[in-house]
């Protein structure tokens, strides 16, 4: 299956000045494909090392010299390694967080060699073991599950991943695609985009073998939990997750995850996940400008799963008729709606970068919230996601006349359109904007949609 990313570590591996990569991501999102289907792209020699199935390998990095470091790894393997030829990949390097240390002399004394370090729940074994990162010689790079049109690629449908990439707003698309591309939407809030699901979905077509992948992995997060948590409760990080899914599109209430702990717990619990990538913090903004994150109320966020496929399984979702699937994501109340655009969201997002998300919401008086707001250049966007086809907007009528935007997004399941707006809000004050309509599938193109627009 072919990975977005896959472009981004091709250029990491032509710079000029490329440093070590650490890939970071939630465990199964695809970090050990992506590396091994680089080698093979670029007929390099693969030399990987799982530390987490092989612990004892971490004592081939005792010495801090690189050459002799290879040597270790020859003996050990029976190869002979050439760095002009080769990738040094080590996996699941959380297992063995002391070798972070050893990445700066590879940068410093073998930059030649390509270097790749993939961890999962890093967070988790670097508050354990307080090992000095070597900060400005390693780069980051952040990988996400798949993104809508990943799944339309490695579901077959190349034509229409072609003219949806292409889409353009003046062109528009043809009532019968835009019904076939909801079909394909109904059908990824099931079957989410972690790659072993999405394989599996492809191969076979069977819902409930998926069902038993996505339990197996939430499994597989609540292991990980107790192996590299330390002191934190497995039990309670497991009740986090399932709280997250039952409290999409709503602030995040601590009392909600478990009466019987203070808040302080959870609060530490949710943001050492948050921080694995397990879940997602929606930060609140105060809209006036960028830096988004500058003017934030800390008290106010919302929180993601890392995949809607997962939500769904938690939710029991994904054990519904075909023909129920419309229904049941419509009487979610727009909380799988704001899962999946927020999911496409962080996905569209830099792979350089860790992906941020925030939204709005008024902080006294009135009521009033915007799903999402982000950044476009130096324009402040708000989006609001409606699961439907219509919906109020009164909320972003608020936003556009107090802030005095100019653009605003609304994501719904209608093709894409543009349009102006003049209204006055209902305490009578004059909002005047353009609203680019998405359809929720098309969520991960927005700014490629805001630039063909003319202000």
């Amino acid at each position: 299956m072919f990975r977005f990313a896959s472009k981004e570590l091709d250029r990491w591996l032509e710079s000029h000045n490329r440093k070590p990569l650490v890939l970071r991501g939630a465990r199964q999102v695809g970090k050990t494909w992506l590396v091994r289907n680089l080698a093979k792209r670029q007929h390099l020699k693969l030399i990987e090392l799982n530390l987490e199935r092989f612990p004892g390998l971490a004592d081939l990095f005792s010495e801090n010299d690189p050459e002799e470091i290879l040597r270790n790894i020859e003996a050990e393997l029976d190869i002979t390694i050439d760095p002009a030829s080769a990738i040094l990949f080590l996996d699941e390097i959380q297992a063995a967080p002391e070798l972070f240390s050893k990445l700066r002399w590879f940068r410093e004394d073998m930059p030649h060699l390509p270097l790749i370090a993939a961890g999962s729940l890093l967070e988790f074994a670097l508050n354990k073991y307080q090992y000095s990162m070597p900060v400005g010689r390693i780069t980051y790079f952040h990988l996400e599950p798949m993104s809508f049109l990943e799944f339309i690629l490695a579901s077959g449908h190349d034509a229409l991943y072609k003219k949806l990439a292409a889409l353009s707003l003046e062109a528009g698309l043809p009532g019968s695609l835009h019904e076939k591309c909801l079909g394909l939407y109904h059908q990824l809030c099931l079957i989410g985009g972690m790659p072993e699901v999405v394989q599996e979905w492809v191969r076979t077509g069977n819902m409930k073998s998926c069902i038993k992948l996505q339990q197996d992995l939430l499994e597989t997060y609540r292991d990980d939990f107790h192996k590299y948590g330390g002191e934190f409760d497995a039990v309670l990080l497991a009740k986090i997750m399932l709280s997250i899914a039952e409290q999409l599109g709503n602030k995040f209430v601590y009392s909600r995850v478990d009466l019987s702990r203070n808040a302080a717990q959870i609060k530490k619990a949710l943001t050492l996940l948050s921080q694995a990538k397990v879940c997602t913090k929606v930060m609140h903004t105060s809209g006036n400008g960028i830096p988004l994150g500058a003017v934030s109320n800390e008290k106010f966020f919302k929180s993601l799963m890392l995949d809607i496929g997962l939500v769904s399984a938690q939710l029991g979702l994904s054990s519904a008729r075909a023909s129920e699937v419309k229904n049941r994501i419509l009487s979610n109340k727009g909380g799988l709606a704001e899962q999946f655009v927020g999911q496409q969201l962080r996905a569209a997002q830099s792979t350089l970068t860790d992906p941020k998300l925030f939204y709005w919401q008024r902080t006294g008086g009135r009521s009033g919230e915007i799903d999402y707001v982000i950044q476009h250049g130096s324009r402040v966007v708000p989006v609001e996601v409606k699961s439907g086809k219509a919906g109020s907007m009164k909320s972003l009528h608020h936003f556009m006349a107090e802030k005095g935007h100019d653009l605003a997004v609304r994501c719904d399941i209608n093709p894409p359109s543009v349009e102006d707006i003049n209204v006055k809000t209902t305490v009578g004050t004059p909002a005047s904007y353009r609203l680019l309509s998405i359809p929720v599938y098309l969520i991960e193109r927005i700014s490629d949609f805001i630039d063909q627009v003319q202000i």
